[in-house]
């Protein structure tokens, strides 16, 4: 399916779409599918068949949403009491079949998927998800509650995140695994239970980041995992005057809000 180019918007006579829900112009909404009376949806969507969309659920421009995904239900969290918590998506994302994706559980908070990205057939993003930009959950990623997941990451098949975990930015995690702990931003990781393989490299080269810059990285990835240095060690080496560019903040800040610990 490619984004629809028509200002016109197209409504399959089997859809069935609640008076209330706001649809943008150019959108085509295919058969037997549902659009709940709280859901707006933005210019220049596809959505194909039997496709769910409900709660309190605002998608933006220019995204695919296949057949049989289920966006905007309730939270599968026995705190939830019905409250008009929300699910936000931003613009040029593709949903694939299957996927599910949750609203938040309490009255006002949000789950939250970014711009740019991919998520690919039966992934399951929870309650109080924050999946950042040009992020991607391959087939059957299944992340808990109250997960993050930073720009640019990408997440192999058949993976769970444990609630509350986080995914720095350019991170890679191999197929399989099984994440229990904070993965730091442009790392490896893969295999269960969980092995740090280096950097990913691979996905920072595609991504225009240049030789010296992926070296830098490197030394900080050593630092951390080849010094036999505890994390806040760690941290006061990566504090010198060595390390001062912007990547390093990003690593540095990453450390420091850990809650549930790095991937040893």
């Amino acid at each position: 399916m490619e984004s629809a180019k028509l200002k016109k918007t197209e409504i399959h006579p089997t859809a069935v779409v609640h008076p209330w829900a706001r649809i943008g112009d150019g959108v085509r909404i295919g058969p037997y599918s549902v659009i709940g009376e709280s859901v707006e949806i933005g210019d220049g969507c596809v959505i194909g068949t039997n496709v769910l969309i409900e709660g309190v659920t605002k998608i933006g421009k220019n995204n695919t949403i296949f057949h049989g995904a289920s966006v905007g239900t309730a939270p599968q969290d026995l705190k939830y009491d019905g409250g008009r918590s929300q699910l936000v998506i931003g613009d040029d994302n593709t949903i694939r079949e299957f996927a599910t994706l949750n609203t938040a559980t309490k009255e006002g908070e949000r789950t939250v998927v970014g711009s740019g990205c991919l998520l690919m057939a039966y992934s399951h993003v929870a309650h109080n998800c924050v999946v950042k930009n040009h992020v991607i959950l391959a087939n059957s990623v299944n992340l808990a509650g109250h997960v993050q997941v930073d720009d640019f990451v990408i997440i192999g098949g058949v993976t769970p995140v444990v609630q509350f975990a986080r995914i720095g930015q350019h991170a890679f995690v191999g197929g399989a695994s099984r994440v229990e702990m904070d993965i730091p931003p442009f790392i490896k990781v893969g295999n269960n239970p969980p092995t740090v393989y280096g950097i990913n490299s691979v996905g920072l080269e595609r991504r225009g980041f240049s030789a010296e810059r992926r070296a830098n990285i490197k030394k900080m990835y050593k630092v951390l995992y080849r010094s036999n240095l505890n994390v806040s060690q760690a941290l006061e080496v990566l504090g010198n005057g060595d390390f001062d560019d912007p990547d390093r903040t990003v690593f540095v800040e990453f450390l420091k809000g850990s809650q549930r610990g790095i991937q040893k």
